[in-house]
């Protein structure tokens, strides 16, 4: 059974997970270690389960679409304000879709409800429409 827990989180603005490691490769700069960052009001209280192995799991058009490890989490302040800074690791692994209504700020996820990564070989293959693929995984085929 699984110690840690995982976040899932809306990526706002994001098309695609091509979209989501473009902007966030873009970001990278702006931070001496070089890692992605997602900045959030709230601090987890599961943050010992959470870094024992979690990750977040972006939910891209209504899908779960991708995941990336939480190496730490950093105090920000933002105008006196504590604000948490989800330390990522820089790889954006693409996970078998899962659909998810929209939900404000970030939510726990079992690792037993999380969807799993795609193969390696499948990152290549051609990405199918959002309305398509959320379809198809309504009615259980992916």
């Amino acid at each position: 059974m699984a110690r840690f827990v995982n976040l899932l989180k809306l990526s706002v603005g994001s098309e695609s997970v091509d979209t989501l490691r473009a902007w966030q490769a873009s970001r990278r700069p702006l931070y001496d270690d070089g890692l992605p960052r997602h900045v959030t009001r709230m601090w987890p209280k599961r943050e010992s389960e959470l870094l024992d192995g979690g990750s977040i799991y972006w939910v891209i058009k209504g899908q779960i679409q991708a995941r990336q490890r939480v190496v730490r989490l950093d105090e920000v302040m933002h105008d006196g304000i504590r604000h948490c800074a989800l330390v990522l690791d820089p790889e954006v692994h693409a996970t078998a879709t899962s659909p998810r209504r929209p939900f404000q700020g970030w939510r726990y996820l079992d690792p037993k409800d999380a969807p799993p990564d795609l193969s390696k070989t499948r990152t290549g293959d051609d990405t199918l429409p959002a309305d398509l693929s959320k379809a198809l995984a309504d009615i259980g085929v992916l």
